[in-house]
């Protein structure tokens, strides 16, 4: 794995399909730790929040890794990286499958999450290098590996049912990691666009500058250093830093230290756009896990078929991009996407919440939803890349970081609190006896708010258990329709840059030269 000057012609299409089944491998990994949670929280007699954590195992490593790796990854060179990616998927499978416990299946999941924040620290960079005339298509093509990724493990765990040993499912990933690594080997990596074209590092940085890089550092000072629910300790085991004013201390001194060395605030547009990023991987990656588990009743337990599903529309479409792209540009394709979502997800909330769902319906609105976010991340990184091309590998890493980022440390909360918060109200209605009875008040990054307790349904009678499970019904549905405010803020803010874009004259991309030349004049 060596890298060299741009590739030939003929080396592209390599290089492209083995950064494509590398992707294949991180979906691997993501759609293997949800299906198999369950038969390990009974193994190894897990709790919930034991759960959780190994959830957020698998998505903070990610989030530190793609932004560390930026900082360096065109200084070691992209198949070094990789190489670090490979071993860390293999580790990942045999510590996993060796696992002995909770705190096993924890590193285990340590390491996952570091190969798969590594493996899109190269790739992102590395296709917006070989496409640089196409950014926004190739990096759509690429990233129908992550929903094909979903759609074969899915359907391969749906024909190894009858498997019970779940360390045959895990040892699946060592297939395509096998495929990508020998696919790379011996391959020579393109030195990336920003160093072909002489801009340097520092230059790189400040695209970001201490403004983008706050935002950052300040999810990652929340995801490391913050409390966890339920636990004494922080993710690295230390003790938290309770307070919330503390941890953006700390994310501030970083963005300092970065300031002074990249000498820039950053471009507003890609601070604006780490803000809409927040609210995009939500609605993505948040609503994704969240439907799961809502259309669990109403799928009679096979909600894993609509994720399959939707995975299965967005890879389709990511492959056929090309003449949406080109037609609406990314900023159009964005504003379609989002008020497409906002669509799917109410229809989603009447289809899963009527008394008698069809799930006829609910494969429509699901549909409806699959459309609306087949597009939302890889045009993104396809805007930064053709706005930002002095960012490099900064710019589109840090946006993916923030995204997987936020989702984990903002987003999953909103959305469990808007849940806790909607179930509260429609037990109210009901009942105002059984709401104060089965209700607690808590508070959270997002103030004091009412929550169903969690030993309601052990100790509640059968009549109050059905009066309990109408409101959950009712209030999940209420507040995945509240959720529509996310694509609906994403609407306003893409609709914002169209006529910004406009005014100056309609959208391009911008090339490394032009930004070159606009920056030193």
């Amino acid at each position: 794995m060596n890298d060299a000057p741009p590739p030939s012609v003929s080396s592209t299409p390599r290089l492209f399909w083995a950064s494509f089944i590398a992707l294949v491998t991180t979906a691997f990994a993501f759609m293997l730790r949800i299906q198999l949670m369950g038969e390990w929280e009974t193994q190894f007699d897990l709790d919930k929040t034991q759960a959780g954590t190994l959830f957020g195992a698998g998505f903070w490593p990610f989030g530190v890794s793609i932004v560390l790796f930026s900082l360096v990854i065109d200084k070691i060179g992209y198949g070094k990286a990789m190489l670090f990616a490979f071993v860390c998927h293999v580790t990942f499978a045999v510590v996993t499958i060796f696992a002995q416990g909770y705190h096993t299946l924890y590193w285990g999941s340590v390491i996952g999450g570091l190969a798969a924040g590594t493996v899109e620290a190269v790739i992102n960079p590395l296709i917006a290098t070989m496409y640089s005339k196409q950014k926004t298509k190739w990096l759509n093509i690429l990233h129908a590996g992550w929903p094909g990724g979903l759609v074969v493990t899915g359907v391969v765990l749906l024909g190894m049912q009858g498997v019970d040993d779940w360390r045959w499912k895990i040892g699946l990933i060592l297939v395509p990691t096998a495929v990508y690594g020998i696919m790379m080997l011996g391959s020579r990596f393109p030195v990336s666009e920003r160093v072909a074209a002489g801009v340097s590092h520092r230059g790189m940085l400040a695209e970001v500058g201490w403004g983008g890089f706050f935002m950052v550092s300040l999810m990652i000072v929340m995801e490391l250093l913050g409390p966890k629910p339920g636990q004494p300790f922080n993710a690295l085991g230390f003790a938290p830093i309770e307070s919330t004013w503390a941890q953006a201390a700390v994310a501030a001194v970083m963005a300092a230290a970065y300031g002074a060395y990249a000498r820039s605030f950053g471009r507003p547009m890609f601070v604006f756009l780490l803000l809409v990023m927040l609210a995009l991987a939500t609605t993505e990656l948040g609503v994704d896990s969240w439907i799961t588990d809502l259309l669990g009743p109403a799928m009679g337990g096979n909600s894993s078929l609509v994720l399959i599903y939707t995975a299965a529309i967005m890879m389709v479409l990511r492959f056929s991009c090309g003449p949406i792209v080109e037609a609406l540009k990314p900023l159009g394709v964005l504003a379609a996407s989002a008020a497409i979502a906002s669509l799917g997800i109410i229809a989603i909330s009447y289809a899963g919440g009527a008394v008698e769902p069809s799930a006829i319906a609910i494969f429509v609105a699901a549909t409806v939803y699959g459309l609306g976010k087949t597009f939302f991340w890889p045009t993104t990184l396809g805007l930064v890349a053709e706005q930002f091309p002095r960012g490099g590998a900064m710019t589109l890493n840090v946006m993916g970081g923030m995204g997987m980022l936020g989702v984990g440390v903002l987003g999953n909360v909103w959305l469990g609190n808007v849940q806790d918060k909607s179930v509260a109200e429609e037990l109210q209605k009901r009942s105002p006896e059984l709401h104060a009875q089965y209700v607690k008040e808590d508070v959270s990054l997002f103030g004091a708010y009412e929550a169903l307790r969690p030993d309601a349904k052990e100790t509640a009678s059968e009549d109050e258990l059905a009066v309990i499970g109408e409101a959950e019904r009712d209030g999940k549905m209420t507040a995945l329709r509240r959720v529509v405010l996310l694509p609906g803020l994403m609407l306003l803010a893409y609709i914002a840059l169209i006529l910004y874009f406009r005014a100056r004259g309609g959208y391009k991309p911008v090339t490394i030269e032009e930004a070159t030349e606009a920056e030193t004049t």
